[in-house]
């Protein structure tokens, strides 16, 4: 019995790329299927970094195609390939930056700056080319969270661009390293966002997949000069399930709303606490709050994480959890978030028409 491609589609449609909700045929992601004699090959191309994913990808389907009668050998090969999406109406690109992810709250201390962290770490992890943004001006943190020594200051190029610094393959740039760390920034909003703005774009980045932007708590002016002049390319927003935390985020995604930005998801920090001693699980926030959210503006809940003291402590070493036990449970988690969100970027819409040399993941 002959094989044909039809045959092969229906195989691979019988498969959900759990990231993209959809088939690979369905989402668009087959390139080519050779089939000669009773050797079938297959081409996918993801459109988000998927390093650790696609091998077992690949696999899985290539085992299925060979159930196919008439098929004795199948290779298939996942490529993926990074490309940039329309931001706002009207905000210009940014130099060398494909994707800008902002990752945002309406309150602070619900674990923004750490998610930021490790979903830059784990977006790096799956092959993409990463850059961080700290824009909390009034309590930078990443640089911590990157173990940069205090005091290191970037670079300058020409007297006209700062060259980012590098951690853990992530190109990291915050105010924090043209300040002194013992001197608070006491300037108003205008002033802030103005700052803001000239770190932004004038810094050099080399060629990134996603720029990583924390962004300040709150949904002030500041961050909504920041929403409408820098070109998100869409957003996540971090929340605990306690009620006012879950108040400022409904306005966190307002904002992004309102601005044109698409929500990307919600990550859910502080889900649930488990007692180092007797092992005792316990809502201390409340419960379910990230859910209901994430249900209530039709986005993914991208994550739901525990209540726990490695990832303060990592993260305050220098090293957070996707760098310092990047087989744990929760490191898992955060690369699903990465994987999840570069889907959702793929799927959000437009292509930029691009002068710069595609990036091509590969296993070479």
């Amino acid at each position: 019995m002959s094989v044909t491609r039809e045959a092969v589609e229906t195989v691979l449609r019988q498969y959900t790329d759990p990231h993209l909700n959809q088939d690979p045929v369905s989402a668009g992601c087959v390139r080519s299927i050779d089939v000669q004699g009773d050797r079938v090959s297959v081409q996918l191309e993801l459109g988000y970094a998927a390093a650790l994913f696609r091998s077992g990808w690949a696999q899985m389907l290539a085992m299925a195609i060979e159930q196919l009668e008439g098929v004795s050998r199948a290779d298939v090969q996942v490529d993926c390939v990074v490309r940039p999406h329309k931001a706002q109406d009207q905000v210009p690109a940014l130099a060398n930056v494909k994707n800008i992810i902002a990752v945002a709250s309406g309150k602070g201390g619900v674990g923004k700056s750490t998610t930021a962290a490790n979903l830059a770490l784990a977006l790096a992890r799956e092959g993409a080319r990463v850059g961080v943004l700290d824009a909390d001006i009034y309590g930078p943190s990443q640089g911590i969270m990157f173990g940069i020594a205090e005091g290191t200051r970037p670079e300058i190029r020409d007297g006209k661009a700062f060259i980012p610094l590098e951690a853990h393959g992530v190109q990291v740039m915050s105010m924090a390293f043209l300040s002194d760390d013992k001197t608070p920034m006491v300037w108003r909003g205008p002033m802030v966002s103005g700052a803001l703005l000239q770190l932004i774009t004038q810094t050099a980045w080399n060629d990134l997949d996603y720029l990583v932007v924390d962004m300040p708590p709150g949904t002030g002016d500041i961050q909504l000069t920041l929403a409408q002049k820098v070109p998100v390319t869409g957003a996540v927003i971090v929340t605990t399930p306690q009620d006012l935390a879950l108040l400022d985020a409904k306005k966190g995604v307002e904002m992004f709303r309102k601005v044109n930005i698409p929500v990307l998801g919600v990550v859910e920090n502080m889900a649930i606490h488990i007692c180092s001693n007797c092992g005792h699980a316990e809502h201390l926030f409340g419960e379910g709050g990230g859910e209901k959210l994430a249900a209530q503006y039709n986005v993914d809940l991208l994550a739901s994480l525990p209540l726990s003291m490695a990832i303060r402590s990592q993260a305050d070493a220098g090293k957070p959890t996707v760098i310092a036990d990047p087989e744990s449970q929760i490191a898992m988690i955060y690369q699903e978030v990465a994987r999840t969100v570069g889907a959702r970027i793929a799927q959000s819409g437009q292509i930029i028409a691009q002068s710069m040399p595609k990036i091509v993941i590969s296993e070479d």
